[in-house]
C-alpha cells in the first residue's frame, strides 16, 4: 500500500503532513489553520515557488510579523525543496540587506510586495529601479542584489503545477539544509548557521517530550518567529505535538495575560522577565497554564516559587541550547527541585551529549548530537574553529552540579541576551565607533526589570549621547541600540591589552547617571 505522506518524517514537511488533519494549528486575530489548510497553503506556495524558477536547495528570504502568514511561507520554502532565511522584522533595512544579500536570496517573502509584480514565470534579477515597498530606500542593495519581492497573497494567487513539488517533497531527506539562519557572535558579525531538517525534529521531539506538550494545548508563541525560539520551539514543536501556535506580533504582558484568559492556553514560553511582568498582570488567570518554560538568562528561585505558587503552574522548565545545535541542548525535569530549576540548566535531553573541556571545576561546554550545524555559510574558517573532534564548541562556561546537571557560568563570546534575544556587543561597538565623533567604544550589558539586562555602552569622544543613541538606532534594531552611554577619557585594559570588561561591568554597575532614554524600545 503506498504511504499518504510524500516527505520523510524526519523533514519539516514530514512532521507537517504527519499532524492531525483536522486539529487547530494557528489561531490570531487573522487566521485559524487547520493543519490540513496549513499544509495545503504550503504547498500552494512552493508551487508558485518552483514555477517561478527557485532551484532547490536555494534560499528564499521570510521577513514577516509573527502569524499564519510567517508559517505559510516558511512550509512552502520546505516543501520546495528550498532553504529559508528568517529575517527579524526589527532588523533595520541595512541589516535585512545584509543578510539577504550574503545569504543569496533573489526571492523574498514580506507582507508588502511590489505594486506590480511581473508573473512568476518570468523571475530573474530586478532591474535597479524596480520600486519595493517593502524595502526603502532600496540603496541598502548593490544593483545586482536587488531581492524579487512577493506577498503570501500574491504567491497564493499565483499557483502552479504540482507535480514538480511532489517530486521535490519526495526527494527530501533529514540531511538536508533547512534553514540558514542568522546569529550574533562574538566577532560581531552575524552568521548564517546551516540548520538541517533532521536536527531540528529530531531536537524538538525531545523538547517535546520533555515538556509534555500535547494535542489540545493551546501555545502562544512569544519569540519571533525568525528566531529559533520561535519557528522552532514554537511552530515546529506544535507541529509535532498537534498543538495550536497562538502567534503573538510583540511582547505585550497585558495582551498576553487576556490571550491565557480567552483562548484557554496551557503552555508558555518565554525569558524570565517576561513571567515576571505576567505575575504583575492583575488579568493573568490562575490554574490555567500547565507548563511554562523559561531560560536564556539567570532565573531567580523566587520566580519559580511564584509561577508555581501565585499561578498555580505545576510545571516550570529551564533549559540550555543555542542555535548552532537547533536549539536545546540540556532541561530541567518534571521532578527537579525548585533550586535546580533556577539555578541549573538541567540534563542533556535524549541524542545530546554534554561535556565540559575542563576536567575539574567550570570549562568551556562542548556538545555533540543530532542538531549539530552543518556549518557557517561560506565561512569554513570559522566552522573550523566552532569543531572540536566532533564536539560543537559552545563558547559557554558552565559546571555540573552534584547531580548531573549543567550549570552556565558565564558567556565566553561576550552574548548580551535582551528579552530572550542575542545581541553582539562587539556589532554595537562598530556601529559605534563608525561614528566620527567616537574614537573608542565599549559595551556591556547591565539590569534591566522587564528585559532582564539591556546594553551600554563606555565611550571615547565628543559625539553627544543623544545624538550617538540616534545615529545607532538608524543602524541597529531597536532591541540592541544602548540605553545608557558613559563619555570616558579612556577605556580600561586588562594584562592583554584587551578591553577589561569584567572592570567595565563593574563600573557599569556602579554608576547611575548618564542614562539615555532609547527612541526604539
Amino acid at each position: 500500500m503506498t504511504s499518504r505522506f510524500l516527505a520523510h518524517g524526519g523533514t519539516l514537511p514530514g512532521v507537517l503532513e504527519r499532524a492531525p488533519r483536522t486539529a487547530l494549528s494557528l489561531l490570531d486575530d487573522g487566521t485559524r489553520l487547520t493543519y490540513k489548510e496549513l499544509l495545503d497553503a504550503a504547498r500552494t506556495i512552493a508551487n508558485a515557488l518552483t514555477s517561478a524558477g527557485i532551484g532547490e536547495d536555494e534560499t528564499v528570504g521570510v521577513r514577516l510579523p509573527n502569524g499564519g502568514d510567517w508559517a505559510i511561507a516558511a512550509y512552502g520554502i520546505l516543501c520546495a525543496g528550498a532553504r529559508v532565511v528568517p529575517i527579524n522584522t526589527r532588523y533595520t533595512d541595512s541589516e535585512a540587506a545584509d543578510i539577504i544579500t550574503r545569504s543569496g536570496c533573489r526571492l523574498v517573502i514580506t507582507e508588502k510586495a511590489a505594486a506590480t509584480p511581473p508573473p512568476p514565470a518570468l523571475l530573474g534579477p530586478p532591474a535597479p529601479s524596480k520600486p519595493t515597498a517593502s524595502f526603502e530606500p532600496l540603496a541598502v542593495f548593490e544593483a545586482a542584489a536587488v531581492p524579487e519581492v512577493w506577498s503570501v497573497s500574491e504567491l497564493l494567487a499565483s499557483g502552479g503545477g504540482g507535480a514538480e513539488t511532489d517530486r521535490r517533497m519526495r526527494g527530501l531527506h533529514p540531511g538536508r539544509i533547512s534553514h540558514v539562519q542568522y546569529t550574533s557572535g562574538a566577532t560581531g558579525l552575524p552568521k548564517g548557521v546551516l540548520l538541517r531538517h533532521g536536527g531540528l525534529v529530531e531536537t524538538t521531539r525531545g523538547w517535546v517530550a520533555n515538556t509534555g506538550l500535547r494535542g489540545g494545548d493551546r501555545y502562544p508563541v512569544v519569540a519571533p518567529f525568525a528566531h529559533i525560539g520561535g519557528h522552532k520551539t514554537g511552530l515546529l514543536a506544535c507541529a509535532v505535538a498537534g498543538a495550536t501556535a497562538l502567534p503573538q506580533p510583540v511582547l505585550d504582558p497585558k495582551a498576553l495575560a487576556r490571550t491565557v484568559a480567552e483562548h484557554g492556553v496551557t503552555v508558555l514560553q518565554g525569558p524570565p522577565a517576561l513571567f515576571q511582568a505576567l505575575l504583575a498582570e492583575p488579568d493573568m488567570p490562575v490554574g490555567r497554564v500547565r507548563v511554562a518554560v523559561t531560560g536564556a538568562a539567570v532565573v531567580p528561585p523566587a520566580l519559580v516559587h511564584r509561577l508555581r505558587e501565585q499561578l498555580g503552574i505545576p510545571h516550570v522548565f529551564t533549559g540550555y541550547g543555542l542555535t548552532e545545535a537547533s536549539g536545546v541542548c540540556t532541561m530541567t525535569r518534571w521532578d527537579d527541585p525548585v533550586a535546580a530549576v533556577a539555578e541549573t540548566s538541567g540534563k542533556p535531553v535524549p541524542g545530546v551529549e554534554v561535556r565540559l573541556a575542563a576536567a575539574d571545576g567550570p570549562g568551556e561546554i562542548l556538545v555533540r548530537g543530532p542538531g549539530l550545524m552543518a556549518g557557517y555559510l561560506d565561512d569554513p574558517e570559522a566552522t573550523a574553529a566552532a569543531f572540536t573532534d566532533g564536539w560543537l564548541r559552545t563558547g559557554d562556561l558552565g559546571e555540573w552540579d552534584g547531580e548531573g546537571r549543567l550549570r552556565v557560568v558565564d558567556r565566553l563570546k561576550d552574548l548580551l541576551i535582551v528579552g530572550g534575544l542575542n545581541v553582539s556587543p562587539a556589532e554595537v561597538e562598530h556601529v559605534l565607533t563608525g561614528h566620527p565623533g567616537v574614537g573608542a567604544a565599549a559595551v556591556v550589558g547591565v539590569p534591566h526589570e522587564r528585559l532582564g539586562e539591556v546594553p551600554a555602552a563606555f565611550v571615547v569622544g565628543d559625539a553627544g549621547a543623544e545624538e550617538l543613541v540616534a545615529y545607532c538606532a538608524e543602524r541597529l534594531a531597536g532591541f540592541k541600540v544602548p540605553r545608557t552611554l558613559w563619555h570616558v577619557a579612556e577605556l580600561p585594559l586588562n594584562g592583554a591589552g584587551k578591553v577589561d570588561k569584567p572592570r567595565l561591568r563593574r563600573e557599569a554597575g556602579r554608576r547611575s547617571s548618564g542614562t539615555v532614554p532609547n527612541p526604539r524600545p
